[in-house]
Protein backbone atom coordinates (compact mmCIF):
# COMPACT_ATOMS: atom_id res chain seq x y z
CA UNK A 1 0.00 0.00 0.00
CA UNK A 2 3.02 2.28 0.77
CA UNK A 3 4.70 1.66 -2.37
CA UNK A 4 1.23 2.47 -4.37
CA UNK A 5 0.78 5.36 -2.73
CA UNK A 6 4.07 6.83 -3.39
CA UNK A 7 3.78 5.78 -7.04
CA UNK A 8 0.70 7.55 -7.56
CA UNK A 9 2.27 10.91 -5.78
CA UNK A 10 4.81 10.40 -8.06
CA UNK A 11 2.91 10.13 -11.11
CA UNK A 12 0.92 13.55 -10.28
CA UNK A 13 4.19 15.42 -9.59
CA UNK A 14 5.78 14.36 -12.72
CA UNK A 15 2.88 15.36 -14.81
CA UNK A 16 2.29 18.73 -12.92
CA UNK A 17 5.94 19.29 -13.82
CA UNK A 18 6.43 17.77 -16.98
CA UNK A 19 5.61 21.19 -19.29
CA UNK A 20 4.66 19.62 -22.43
CA UNK A 21 1.30 18.18 -20.44
CA UNK A 22 0.94 21.96 -18.77
CA UNK A 23 1.08 23.28 -22.12
CA UNK A 24 -1.86 21.01 -23.86
CA UNK A 25 -3.81 21.75 -20.76
CA UNK A 26 -3.59 25.73 -20.97
CA UNK A 27 -3.62 25.74 -24.86
CA UNK A 28 -7.17 24.05 -24.71
CA UNK A 29 -9.11 27.13 -24.92
CA UNK A 30 -12.80 27.59 -24.95
CA UNK A 31 -14.67 30.42 -26.70
CA UNK A 32 -14.48 32.48 -23.31
CA UNK A 33 -11.12 32.14 -22.67
CA UNK A 34 -10.28 33.06 -26.48
CA UNK A 35 -12.07 35.91 -25.84
CA UNK A 36 -10.59 37.03 -22.70
CA UNK A 37 -7.27 36.62 -23.91
CA UNK A 38 -7.51 38.54 -26.54
CA UNK A 39 -8.88 40.99 -24.62
CA UNK A 40 -5.69 40.74 -22.93
CA UNK A 41 -3.07 40.96 -25.42
CA UNK A 42 -4.36 41.80 -28.89
CA UNK A 43 -2.09 45.34 -29.50
CA UNK A 44 -5.35 47.33 -31.52
CA UNK A 45 -6.79 47.61 -27.87
CA UNK A 46 -3.31 49.20 -26.63
CA UNK A 47 -3.13 51.39 -29.01
CA UNK A 48 -7.09 52.56 -28.70
CA UNK A 49 -5.96 52.81 -25.01
CA UNK A 50 -3.08 55.03 -26.05
CA UNK A 51 -5.24 57.33 -27.45
CA UNK A 52 -7.32 57.73 -24.92
CA UNK A 53 -4.04 58.99 -22.59
CA UNK A 54 -3.59 61.06 -25.92
CA UNK A 55 -6.74 62.86 -25.14
CA UNK A 56 -6.43 63.12 -21.47
CA UNK A 57 -3.10 64.65 -22.19
CA UNK A 58 -4.79 67.13 -24.76
CA UNK A 59 -7.38 67.99 -22.46
CA UNK A 60 -4.54 68.34 -19.46
CA UNK A 61 -2.80 70.91 -22.36
CA UNK A 62 -6.12 72.86 -22.66
CA UNK A 63 -6.67 73.26 -19.15
CA UNK A 64 -3.00 75.07 -18.84
CA UNK A 65 -4.38 78.02 -20.16
CA UNK A 66 -6.59 78.75 -17.29
CA UNK A 67 -3.60 79.02 -15.10
CA UNK A 68 -1.21 82.04 -15.04
CA UNK A 69 2.09 81.67 -17.07
CA UNK A 70 5.39 82.20 -15.38
CA UNK A 71 8.79 82.23 -16.97
CA UNK A 72 12.14 83.23 -15.87
CA UNK A 73 14.55 84.91 -18.33
CA UNK A 74 17.99 86.49 -18.71
CA UNK A 75 19.14 88.66 -21.26
CA UNK A 76 22.22 90.80 -21.83
CA UNK A 77 22.59 93.82 -23.85
CA UNK A 78 25.55 96.00 -24.81
CA UNK A 79 24.91 99.58 -26.63
CA UNK A 80 26.62 102.69 -27.34
CA UNK A 81 23.44 104.36 -28.38
CA UNK A 82 23.16 107.65 -25.87
CA UNK A 83 19.56 107.26 -25.51
CA UNK A 84 20.09 103.38 -24.82
CA UNK A 85 22.78 103.71 -22.81
CA UNK A 86 21.23 106.23 -20.93
CA UNK A 87 18.29 104.40 -20.61
CA UNK A 88 20.42 101.44 -19.17
CA UNK A 89 22.32 103.48 -16.54
CA UNK A 90 18.89 105.00 -15.16
CA UNK A 91 17.28 101.30 -14.89
CA UNK A 92 20.44 100.65 -13.01
CA UNK A 93 20.70 103.28 -10.53
CA UNK A 94 23.88 104.77 -11.04
CA UNK A 95 23.08 107.92 -12.79
CA UNK A 96 25.61 110.70 -11.84
CA UNK A 97 25.46 114.50 -13.41
CA UNK A 98 29.04 115.10 -12.64
CA UNK A 99 31.81 114.44 -15.30
CA UNK A 100 28.82 112.47 -17.64
CA UNK A 101 28.97 113.16 -21.15
CA UNK A 102 25.50 112.01 -21.69
CA UNK A 103 26.34 112.52 -25.62
CA UNK A 104 29.42 109.92 -25.49
CA UNK A 105 28.34 107.43 -22.89
CA UNK A 106 30.57 105.07 -24.63
CA UNK A 107 29.51 101.04 -24.28
CA UNK A 108 27.48 100.15 -21.45
CA UNK A 109 26.25 96.50 -20.45
CA UNK A 110 22.97 95.73 -18.79
CA UNK A 111 22.44 92.30 -17.44
CA UNK A 112 18.36 91.65 -16.29
CA UNK A 113 17.03 88.65 -14.53
CA UNK A 114 13.65 88.44 -14.89
CA UNK A 115 10.57 87.10 -13.94
CA UNK A 116 6.84 87.16 -15.79
CA UNK A 117 3.59 86.00 -14.93
CA UNK A 118 0.94 87.08 -17.53
CA UNK A 119 -2.56 85.42 -16.30
CA UNK A 120 -5.63 85.09 -19.84
CA UNK A 121 -8.70 87.22 -18.61
CA UNK A 122 -10.78 86.46 -21.36
CA UNK A 123 -10.00 84.93 -25.32
CA UNK A 124 -13.60 85.30 -26.35
CA UNK A 125 -14.54 82.38 -24.77
CA UNK A 126 -11.92 80.10 -26.69
CA UNK A 127 -10.52 78.38 -23.48
CA UNK A 128 -13.46 77.33 -23.00
CA UNK A 129 -14.37 76.27 -25.91
CA UNK A 130 -11.13 73.90 -26.60
CA UNK A 131 -11.59 72.61 -22.91
CA UNK A 132 -14.93 71.34 -23.86
CA UNK A 133 -13.57 69.87 -27.15
CA UNK A 134 -10.76 68.10 -25.32
CA UNK A 135 -13.63 66.17 -22.82
CA UNK A 136 -15.40 65.47 -25.16
CA UNK A 137 -12.01 63.66 -27.30
CA UNK A 138 -11.45 61.68 -24.01
CA UNK A 139 -15.24 60.49 -24.19
CA UNK A 140 -14.83 59.35 -28.28
CA UNK A 141 -11.87 57.90 -27.32
CA UNK A 142 -13.19 55.69 -25.18
CA UNK A 143 -16.18 55.23 -27.23
CA UNK A 144 -13.89 53.62 -30.01
CA UNK A 145 -11.99 51.67 -27.81
CA UNK A 146 -15.19 49.60 -26.67
CA UNK A 147 -16.23 49.76 -30.85
CA UNK A 148 -12.88 47.77 -31.22
CA UNK A 149 -13.94 45.75 -28.19
CA UNK A 150 -16.69 44.34 -30.06
CA UNK A 151 -15.67 44.11 -33.24
CA UNK A 152 -12.75 41.93 -31.90
CA UNK A 153 -14.70 39.65 -29.78
CA UNK A 154 -16.92 38.98 -33.07
CA UNK A 155 -13.97 38.40 -35.19
CA UNK A 156 -12.59 35.98 -32.33
CA UNK A 157 -15.83 34.83 -32.31
CA UNK A 158 -15.66 33.97 -36.21
CA UNK A 159 -12.88 32.66 -35.89
CA UNK A 160 -13.75 30.15 -33.58
CA UNK A 161 -16.53 28.91 -34.90
CA UNK A 162 -14.81 28.67 -37.83
CA UNK A 163 -12.25 25.88 -36.56
CA UNK A 164 -14.87 24.25 -35.08
CA UNK A 165 -16.46 23.82 -38.11
CA UNK A 166 -13.86 23.51 -39.96
CA UNK A 167 -12.78 19.96 -37.47
CA UNK A 168 -16.57 19.00 -37.64
CA UNK A 169 -16.16 18.97 -41.58
CA UNK A 170 -12.52 17.34 -41.17
CA UNK A 171 -14.13 14.63 -38.81
CA UNK A 172 -16.60 14.08 -41.59
CA UNK A 173 -14.08 13.88 -44.11
CA UNK A 174 -12.68 11.36 -42.20
CA UNK A 175 -15.17 9.17 -41.75
CA UNK A 176 -15.67 9.55 -45.25
CA UNK A 177 -12.29 8.22 -46.56
CA UNK A 178 -12.62 4.85 -43.61
CA UNK A 179 -16.14 4.23 -45.63
CA UNK A 180 -14.83 4.16 -49.16
CA UNK A 181 -11.55 2.55 -48.19
CA UNK A 182 -13.25 -0.26 -46.19
CA UNK A 183 -15.95 -0.51 -49.54
CA UNK A 184 -12.32 -0.50 -52.08
CA UNK A 185 -11.09 -3.04 -49.93
CA UNK A 186 -13.73 -4.99 -50.50
CA UNK A 187 -14.42 -4.45 -53.65
CA UNK A 188 -11.36 -5.52 -55.07
CA UNK A 189 -11.49 -9.01 -52.70
CA UNK A 190 -14.45 -8.84 -54.78
CA UNK A 191 -12.90 -7.82 -58.25
CA UNK A 192 -9.93 -10.98 -57.42
CA UNK A 193 -12.14 -12.98 -57.71
CA UNK A 194 -14.05 -12.06 -60.66
CA UNK A 195 -17.55 -10.83 -59.11
CA UNK A 196 -17.21 -7.34 -59.42
CA UNK A 197 -16.17 -5.59 -62.50
CA UNK A 198 -12.89 -2.62 -63.24
CA UNK A 199 -14.63 0.03 -63.53
CA UNK A 200 -16.49 -0.38 -60.00
CA UNK A 201 -13.16 -0.65 -58.47
CA UNK A 202 -11.69 2.39 -60.20
CA UNK A 203 -15.53 4.47 -59.30
CA UNK A 204 -14.10 3.61 -55.57
CA UNK A 205 -10.57 5.17 -56.29
CA UNK A 206 -12.18 8.12 -57.70
CA UNK A 207 -14.62 8.49 -55.07
CA UNK A 208 -11.55 8.04 -52.00
CA UNK A 209 -9.06 10.51 -54.05
CA UNK A 210 -12.20 13.01 -53.89
CA UNK A 211 -12.26 12.14 -50.04
CA UNK A 212 -9.00 13.14 -49.77
CA UNK A 213 -9.07 16.50 -51.02
CA UNK A 214 -11.47 17.22 -48.89
CA UNK A 215 -9.64 16.37 -45.67
CA UNK A 216 -6.84 18.00 -47.15
CA UNK A 217 -8.81 21.08 -47.67
CA UNK A 218 -10.50 21.01 -44.52
CA UNK A 219 -6.98 20.57 -42.49
CA UNK A 220 -6.04 23.37 -44.14
CA UNK A 221 -8.69 25.24 -42.95
CA UNK A 222 -7.84 24.72 -39.59
CA UNK A 223 -4.44 25.63 -39.69
CA UNK A 224 -5.89 28.94 -41.38
CA UNK A 225 -8.32 29.26 -38.66
CA UNK A 226 -5.64 28.68 -36.15
CA UNK A 227 -3.39 31.19 -37.61
CA UNK A 228 -5.95 33.90 -37.40
CA UNK A 229 -7.01 33.09 -33.63
CA UNK A 230 -3.70 33.46 -32.92
CA UNK A 231 -3.34 36.93 -34.83
CA UNK A 232 -6.45 38.27 -32.99
CA UNK A 233 -5.41 36.89 -29.62
CA UNK A 234 -2.18 38.33 -29.71
CA UNK A 235 -0.21 34.89 -29.69
CA UNK A 236 3.51 34.29 -31.84
CA UNK A 237 3.03 31.69 -34.47
CA UNK A 238 5.66 29.18 -31.94
CA UNK A 239 2.79 28.88 -29.46
CA UNK A 240 0.92 26.10 -28.89
CA UNK A 241 -2.75 26.28 -29.44
CA UNK A 242 -5.78 24.73 -29.47
CA UNK A 243 -9.08 25.45 -28.88
CA UNK A 244 -11.57 22.91 -27.19
CA UNK A 245 -13.41 20.81 -29.33
CA UNK A 246 -15.69 19.05 -26.48
CA UNK A 247 -17.48 22.76 -26.25
CA UNK A 248 -21.21 21.97 -28.23
CA UNK A 249 -22.42 25.56 -28.73
CA UNK A 250 -26.48 24.92 -29.16
CA UNK A 251 -28.22 26.73 -31.88
CA UNK A 252 -29.36 30.60 -30.79
CA UNK A 253 -32.66 31.84 -30.31
CA UNK A 254 -34.79 33.32 -33.36
CA UNK A 255 -33.68 37.27 -33.60
CA UNK A 256 -36.09 40.00 -32.14
CA UNK A 257 -38.23 42.57 -34.25
CA UNK A 258 -36.10 44.65 -36.89
CA UNK A 259 -37.26 47.86 -34.61
CA UNK A 260 -36.44 46.59 -31.35
CA UNK A 261 -32.86 45.65 -32.60
CA UNK A 262 -32.89 48.64 -33.99
CA UNK A 263 -33.74 51.09 -30.92
CA UNK A 264 -31.50 48.72 -28.78
CA UNK A 265 -28.38 49.80 -31.42
CA UNK A 266 -29.03 53.56 -31.28
CA UNK A 267 -29.01 53.65 -27.76
CA UNK A 268 -25.95 51.94 -26.85
CA UNK A 269 -24.50 51.18 -30.48
CA UNK A 270 -20.00 52.74 -29.33
CA UNK A 271 -19.88 53.81 -32.73
CA UNK A 272 -23.22 55.97 -33.65
CA UNK A 273 -22.31 57.67 -29.39
CA UNK A 274 -18.59 58.40 -30.85
CA UNK A 275 -19.88 59.52 -34.44
CA UNK A 276 -22.48 61.69 -32.17
CA UNK A 277 -19.20 63.11 -29.98
CA UNK A 278 -17.57 64.17 -33.15
CA UNK A 279 -20.18 66.61 -34.45
CA UNK A 280 -19.96 67.63 -30.59
CA UNK A 281 -16.51 68.19 -30.84
CA UNK A 282 -16.69 70.09 -34.38
CA UNK A 283 -19.51 72.02 -32.88
CA UNK A 284 -16.80 73.53 -30.37
CA UNK A 285 -14.32 73.83 -32.72
CA UNK A 286 -16.70 76.32 -34.98
CA UNK A 287 -17.15 77.94 -31.48
CA UNK A 288 -13.69 78.36 -31.18
CA UNK A 289 -12.83 79.99 -34.59
CA UNK A 290 -15.99 82.61 -34.36
CA UNK A 291 -14.65 83.49 -30.65
CA UNK A 292 -11.48 85.02 -32.64
CA UNK A 293 -13.37 87.91 -33.56
CA UNK A 294 -13.93 89.12 -29.58
CA UNK A 295 -11.00 90.97 -27.65
CA UNK A 296 -8.72 89.53 -25.68
CA UNK A 297 -7.34 90.52 -22.31
CA UNK A 298 -4.24 89.93 -20.43
CA UNK A 299 -2.75 90.87 -17.63
CA UNK A 300 0.89 90.76 -16.78
CA UNK A 301 3.68 91.12 -14.01
CA UNK A 302 7.62 91.28 -14.20
CA UNK A 303 10.07 91.72 -11.69
CA UNK A 304 13.83 91.60 -11.88
CA UNK A 305 17.11 94.48 -11.76
CA UNK A 306 19.18 95.82 -13.94
CA UNK A 307 22.65 95.86 -13.30
CA UNK A 308 26.31 96.11 -15.07
CA UNK A 309 26.92 92.90 -14.11
CA UNK A 310 25.27 89.49 -12.57
CA UNK A 311 25.65 91.06 -9.15
CA UNK A 312 21.85 91.14 -8.19
CA UNK A 313 20.90 93.99 -5.24
CA UNK A 314 17.11 94.59 -4.37
CA UNK A 315 18.42 98.33 -4.64
CA UNK A 316 18.40 97.77 -8.49
CA UNK A 317 15.12 95.58 -8.50
CA UNK A 318 11.85 96.95 -10.31
CA UNK A 319 8.66 95.74 -10.80
CA UNK A 320 6.15 96.08 -13.97
CA UNK A 321 2.64 95.41 -14.31
CA UNK A 322 -0.52 96.11 -16.43
CA UNK A 323 -3.44 94.48 -18.61
CA UNK A 324 -3.43 94.53 -22.45
CA UNK A 325 -6.83 94.35 -24.45
CA UNK A 326 -6.43 93.79 -28.34
CA UNK A 327 -8.80 92.77 -31.07
CA UNK A 328 -7.93 91.57 -34.49
CA UNK A 329 -8.83 94.44 -37.24
CA UNK A 330 -7.97 92.61 -39.96
CA UNK A 331 -6.32 89.59 -40.50
CA UNK A 332 -5.87 89.18 -44.07
CA UNK A 333 -9.61 87.25 -43.92
CA UNK A 334 -7.33 84.53 -42.08
CA UNK A 335 -9.93 84.17 -39.18
CA UNK A 336 -12.97 84.13 -41.83
CA UNK A 337 -11.16 80.77 -43.21
CA UNK A 338 -10.90 79.53 -40.19
CA UNK A 339 -14.26 79.37 -39.28
CA UNK A 340 -15.45 78.49 -43.20
CA UNK A 341 -13.06 75.41 -42.77
CA UNK A 342 -14.69 74.70 -39.36
CA UNK A 343 -18.15 75.24 -40.75
CA UNK A 344 -16.92 72.38 -43.33
CA UNK A 345 -15.54 69.91 -40.85
CA UNK A 346 -18.96 70.13 -38.92
CA UNK A 347 -20.77 69.00 -41.83
CA UNK A 348 -18.25 66.24 -42.61
CA UNK A 349 -18.88 64.83 -39.22
CA UNK A 350 -22.72 65.18 -38.94
CA UNK A 351 -22.67 63.11 -42.31
CA UNK A 352 -20.08 60.80 -41.14
CA UNK A 353 -22.75 60.21 -38.33
CA UNK A 354 -25.33 59.93 -40.50
CA UNK A 355 -23.36 57.69 -42.90
CA UNK A 356 -22.56 55.36 -39.62
CA UNK A 357 -26.48 54.75 -38.69
CA UNK A 358 -27.12 53.64 -42.35
CA UNK A 359 -23.98 51.10 -42.08
CA UNK A 360 -25.49 49.98 -38.35
CA UNK A 361 -28.78 49.95 -39.94
CA UNK A 362 -27.35 47.52 -43.25
CA UNK A 363 -25.07 45.22 -40.76
CA UNK A 364 -28.17 45.01 -38.47
CA UNK A 365 -30.76 44.00 -40.92
CA UNK A 366 -28.26 41.82 -42.50
CA UNK A 367 -27.25 39.87 -39.53
CA UNK A 368 -30.97 39.52 -38.64
CA UNK A 369 -31.50 38.23 -42.12
CA UNK A 370 -29.06 36.19 -41.74
CA UNK A 371 -29.73 34.53 -38.81
CA UNK A 372 -33.28 33.64 -39.58
CA UNK A 373 -31.96 32.17 -42.59
CA UNK A 374 -29.09 29.89 -41.07
CA UNK A 375 -32.02 28.87 -38.16
CA UNK A 376 -34.37 27.83 -41.24
CA UNK A 377 -31.25 26.01 -42.93
CA UNK A 378 -30.43 24.02 -39.96
CA UNK A 379 -33.99 22.71 -39.32
CA UNK A 380 -34.22 21.92 -42.54
CA UNK A 381 -30.77 20.40 -42.37
CA UNK A 382 -31.51 17.68 -39.49
CA UNK A 383 -34.04 16.07 -41.91
CA UNK A 384 -31.95 15.95 -44.40
CA UNK A 385 -29.12 14.07 -42.64
CA UNK A 386 -31.75 11.60 -41.28
CA UNK A 387 -32.76 10.80 -44.53
CA UNK A 388 -29.34 10.98 -46.08
CA UNK A 389 -28.12 8.00 -43.52
CA UNK A 390 -31.20 5.99 -43.94
CA UNK A 391 -30.91 6.33 -47.95
CA UNK A 392 -26.84 5.19 -47.06
CA UNK A 393 -28.01 1.91 -44.97
CA UNK A 394 -30.36 0.97 -47.26
CA UNK A 395 -27.97 1.34 -50.18
CA UNK A 396 -25.20 -0.51 -48.59
CA UNK A 397 -27.61 -3.14 -47.64
CA UNK A 398 -28.11 -3.65 -51.16
CA UNK A 399 -25.08 -3.34 -51.97
CA UNK A 400 -24.02 -5.72 -49.73
CA UNK A 401 -26.54 -8.27 -51.72
CA UNK A 402 -25.28 -7.12 -55.21
CA UNK A 403 -28.88 -5.38 -55.56
CA UNK A 404 -27.43 -2.08 -56.73
CA UNK A 405 -24.05 -0.79 -58.44
CA UNK A 406 -21.15 1.27 -56.71
CA UNK A 407 -22.44 4.04 -58.46
CA UNK A 408 -25.53 4.27 -56.70
CA UNK A 409 -23.59 3.19 -53.22
CA UNK A 410 -21.19 6.14 -54.29
CA UNK A 411 -24.12 8.51 -54.92
CA UNK A 412 -25.76 8.07 -51.76
CA UNK A 413 -22.48 8.31 -50.01
CA UNK A 414 -21.90 11.61 -51.48
CA UNK A 415 -25.08 12.95 -50.66
CA UNK A 416 -24.58 11.97 -46.91
CA UNK A 417 -21.62 13.46 -46.52
CA UNK A 418 -23.11 17.05 -47.98
CA UNK A 419 -25.89 16.16 -45.68
CA UNK A 420 -23.63 16.30 -42.97
CA UNK A 421 -21.71 19.42 -44.27
CA UNK A 422 -24.78 21.31 -44.74
CA UNK A 423 -25.62 21.00 -41.35
CA UNK A 424 -22.37 21.88 -39.95
CA UNK A 425 -22.61 24.87 -42.29
CA UNK A 426 -25.72 26.06 -41.39
CA UNK A 427 -25.50 25.64 -37.07
CA UNK A 428 -22.12 27.87 -37.24
CA UNK A 429 -23.43 30.26 -39.37
CA UNK A 430 -26.73 30.62 -37.26
CA UNK A 431 -23.67 31.04 -34.15
CA UNK A 432 -21.69 33.50 -36.58
CA UNK A 433 -24.38 35.61 -37.26
CA UNK A 434 -25.51 35.86 -33.79
CA UNK A 435 -22.15 37.22 -33.16
CA UNK A 436 -22.52 39.80 -35.87
CA UNK A 437 -26.29 40.70 -34.37
CA UNK A 438 -24.87 41.25 -31.24
CA UNK A 439 -21.78 43.44 -32.85
CA UNK A 440 -24.84 45.38 -35.00
CA UNK A 441 -26.36 45.92 -31.90
CA UNK A 442 -23.36 46.99 -29.59
CA UNK A 443 -24.43 43.72 -27.08
CA UNK A 444 -20.80 42.93 -27.18
CA UNK A 445 -19.60 45.96 -25.03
Amino acid sequence: MRHKHFWLVSSLLLLAMNPAFADSERSQYTLEQAIDTALANNPELGIMQARIEQANAQLGESLANFYPQIKASLSYQHSDNPAQAFAMIIAQRRLSFAGSDFNHPGGVDNYRPQVTATYSLFRGGQDYYRKQAAELGIETSELEKAATRNQLVNNVTAAYYGELAAMEAHDVSLRSMEAVQSELNQSRIRFDAGTLLKSDVLSLEVQLAEAKDSEIQAANTIELAQSMLKTLLGLSASENFAISSSQHAALPAGPAVFDELLNQALSSHPELKAADKRVAIAEQQLNVAQAAHLPRADAFVSYGSDSKDLAFSSNRDNVSAGVMVEVDVFSGFATQEKIKKAEHELTAAQEAARQTRLRIENQLKSAQLNLQNALSRAEVSVVAVKAAEEALRLVNEQRQAGVVTVTRYIEAEVARDKAHTRQITARFDALRAEADLKQATGFWQ
